[in-house]
């Protein structure tokens, strides 16, 4: 496993994330979100038939007030920004979970002029948000390697294909586990935000 470890450390580094200096200046039609969003993301995909984003998944986060409508038929940076939010978030959370999220990330700074450290415009926000991901993935890596190092040392008696298999499942386990514990996390504190 420590070779196929090594391998999926090394595709996790190369995971494409849109820096904040990507995203375009200028409004841009829906045609052009979609291919921006499956340029920028092509390697975020579990399989080259995947889509990152489509016509009708932009149309079905506008109906469900994820996303405000388009201006005559354009998307601003703002809008590029809330859908760069909701591609990362939509794989654990719900659209419910979503929209208490985003309403009041919309409402506090969507089409905001101007951004001060008290009060952020979106870009800001996103700026701040990348930073601290991108400086969080050391401790994320670290933690994983932990996982791995635990799972290595399971079923030490068991040998061959099936010892492989099991110090594998191991590995898978803890890392659900993780993901598990994190989802259980972030529901809460949602739920807690419903409440207010």
């Amino acid at each position: 496993m420590s070779r196929e470890f090594k391998d999926w450390m090394e595709k996790m580094a190369r995971l494409d994330y849109i820096k904040p200096d990507e995203i375009p200046n200028m409004d841009l039609y829906m045609d052009q979100v979609t291919t921006f969003m499956e340029t920028q993301l092509a390697g975020t995909k579990r399989t080259p038939e995947d889509k990152i984003m489509t016509k009708t998944m932009i149309n079905n986060y506008t109906k469900n007030k994820l996303l405000p409508a388009p201006q005559r038929k354009k998307y601003s940076k703002d809008h590029m920004l809330l859908l760069i939010f909701i591609y990362y978030f939509k794989s654990i959370m719900s659209i419910s979970d979503l929209q208490e999220i985003l309403t009041p990330l919309s409402g506090y700074c969507f089409g905001k002029k101007g951004s001060t450290e008290a009060e952020p415009d979106l870009f800001a926000v996103y700026k701040e948000l990348f930073r601290m991901e991108h400086d969080y993935y050391y401790q994320i890596k670290e933690n994983v390697e932990k996982l791995r190092e635990t799972a290595e040392n399971s079923f030490v008696q068991a040998e061959g294909e099936e010892g492989d298999f099991l110090r594998k499942l191991s590995f898978i386990t803890l890392l659900s586990h993780d993901i598990f514990i994190r989802k259980q996390m972030i529901e809460t504190m949602v739920d807690e935000m419903r409440r207010k």
